[in-house]
């Protein structure tokens, strides 16, 4: 007989494992424990704030909608007491906030209640309560980042990289929840698109054929979406569709389906175009995109005349103690820059370009703040590429939270 699906066995392993491994961090820990402290001291109250702005969805209100949270915790074998709230807004949105005194509160966009089927909405439900299942809100992400105290930068891409995976772990939740990728595929492509489904006839394998088109491993992306979505920590992009589907097609969904192990090697696989393992690896490719990050992070180090000590600082731990020599030329580092930026058009993929360009705008965002001068040589670097500049700004400007 199968194991039962638990909450906890359909859990992304990497998502686990950089959890735990987070939550050992230093930073995230002296993070947490002012946040246990502040909240000692000034008790939020969170529940006085909701009520103050947004709709609380009682039971007698909205009994379809507390039938299916109660289902889904269920499922999740989740034991607390959920509150819901609306809230007037356009998009496509909802989270789970931090439990207080017992009580879960989740909240729903206007747009999000009108616009979504109740199956579709179980999903949502489902999702949201996976935040809560794995207990994410341990790494507060969003506080981290904008703190007065910065994160390095290799902590920094491991929490984005945390964030992703954290993502797909929910989007099991939620696929475990609504019982069928039909729901999932159609609340993914509303969420995707904006679009509520009353103009257009959705069909789901037209929707998973474009995401194949999109040809996700190591070949060009961005024919389907755009450049500037591809690499976005939260929206609901083709990566996490492709990482759903996987799901169903495992053991957890079908009995003879692929094993735990084998899906998990292959939301790798999937995922992987947006994590930084060309740091170490051996290939031409990664030896392109390593030159170009090097010379590019110091390039925006000293776009404002030199680099700080804390720069220095900030630099050697992302790439290494006694990497940042006195004395480096950053004239001939800024003549090599356009040969580093067509080695990297040779040698990687569009997705790695991407992905490197990325990379050294977290690199910029984790100094505190970019200034114009940083910003403009991010650009060129982009258009070098051949990279909409939107790449640059949308990862310098995001709002990184769970949802």
């Amino acid at each position: 007989m199968a194991d039962p699906v638990t909450a906890a066995s359909i859990r992304c392993r990497n998502d686990l494992k950089l959890y735990e491994t987070l939550l050992a961090d230093p930073l995230v820990k002296r993070v947490n424990e002012r946040i246990a402290r502040h909240e000692q001291d000034n008790p939020m109250n969170l529940r006085r704030r909701l009520l103050a702005t947004s709709v609380h969805l009682s039971e007698r209100m909205a009994p379809d909608l507390h039938e299916m949270a109660v289902d889904c915790m269920d499922r999740l074998d989740l034991d607390i007491r959920p509150e819901l709230y609306a809230y007037a807004g356009p998009q496509f949105n909802a989270m789970c906030m931090k439990p207080e005194e017992g009580r879960l509160f989740i909240m729903f966009s206007s747009a999000l209640l009108e616009a979504f089927e109740a199956d579709e909405l179980k999903f949502v439900l489902g999702h949201e309560l996976g935040h809560h299942a794995y207990q994410h809100h341990d790494i507060p992400i969003g506080i981290i980042l904008r703190g007065g105290e910065r994160p390095e930068p290799r902590l920094a891409l491991s929490l984005f990289t945390w964030s992703r995976y954290a993502e797909i772990s929910c989007d099991r939740a939620g696929a475990h929840c609504a019982g069928n990728m039909e729901t999932v595929g159609r609340a993914l492509f509303k969420l995707a698109s904006g679009l509520s489904g009353r103009t257009i006839d959705f069909n789901l394998q037209d929707f998973l054929a474009q995401v194949e088109q999109m040809q996700v491993i190591d070949q060009a992306p961005g024919e389907g979406a755009p450049q500037e979505d591809w690499f976005s920590t939260h929206p609901f992009s083709p990566l996490r569709v492709k990482a759903v589907a996987l799901f169903q097609d495992s053991q957890f969904v079908q009995p003879d389906g692929m094993s735990a192990e084998a899906l998990e090697e292959a939301v790798q696989q999937v995922m992987g175009l947006m994590d930084p393992s060309y740091l170490e690896g051996r290939t031409k490719a990664a030896e392109a995109m390593r030159r170009l990050l090097f010379a590019g992070a110091l390039l925006i180090g000293n776009a404002n005349g030199e680099m700080s000590p804390e720069e220095i600082e900030l630099f050697e731990r992302f790439f290494g103690a006694g990497t940042y020599k006195e004395g480096f030329d950053t004239d001939a580092l800024a003549a090599s820059l356009a040969e580093r930026v067509a080695n990297v058009r040779d040698q990687a993929s569009p997705s790695q370009a991407m992905q490197v360009l990325r990379d050294l705008c977290l690199v910029a965002r984790a100094e505190g703040h970019t200034t114009d001068s940083e910003r403009a040589v991010m650009l060129g670097i982009a258009d070098g590429l051949g990279l909409a500049d939107a790449i640059v700004d949308n990862t310098l400007c995001a709002d990184y939270e769970l949802d």
